[in-house]
């Protein structure tokens, strides 16, 4: 069973700007989710922003405008990668809880998720953007920690806000 972190509870319920980052099949939208019923602070899903029906994705600059007005506003939790977007949102969050469970562990996940939605969107997802076993999809997952996270430590090392690292792969508990 996993402790309770003092320190991780009172700084999830003194911030007002939350960024939940980590690979795909991490937990963060499971997580997400739990913080905003604790805290009552207004969620926002990158994938819904990012995502139009039939999974096509917006031009660059509409993206990024989307991102900035999200992350400009004052009370928020924002789960989700998009590297293009990380700075404007790691520079804005008062805590960024960075997901980090090992990579099995996040493929098994997804390959879940996809067989036990595949066909119906999912409530973190944009409308018309239904499950699917997408083989790009999965090569990311499974590269992630190689190809993506070089990065993600770069931006994580200039966020604004303080930082936590939960790996294993367990959501912390929130009871307080």
């Amino acid at each position: 069973m996993a402790e309770r972190n003092p320190s991780l509870l009172a700084a999830i319920d003194a911030a007002r700007r939350i960024a939940i980052i980590g690979s795909p099949g991490a937990g963060k939208s499971t997580l997400a989710r739990a913080l905003a019923a604790r805290t009552g602070l207004p969620l926002v899903h990158l994938d819904q922003l990012h995502w139009r029906a039939g999974w096509t994705a917006p031009p660059e600059p509409e993206w990024q405008a989307r991102v900035r007005a999200a992350a400009e506003g004052e009370r928020w939790i924002i789960d989700g990668n998009y590297g293009t977007t990380l700075a404007p949102r790691l520079a804005r969050a008062e805590l960024v809880l960075w997901l980090d469970p090992p990579t099995a562990l996040c493929l098994w996940r997804v390959a879940t998720r996809i067989a036990g939605q595949w066909g119906r969107v999912r409530a973190d997802m944009a409308p018309g953007c239904p499950e699917r076993l997408d083989w790009r999809f999965l090569r990311y997952v499974a590269c992630f920690r190689r190809d993506s996270r070089p990065a993600l430590v770069a931006e994580v090392e200039r966020a604004a806000g303080r930082v936590f690292v939960i790996r294993g792969g367990r959501t912390p508990p929130l009871a307080s």
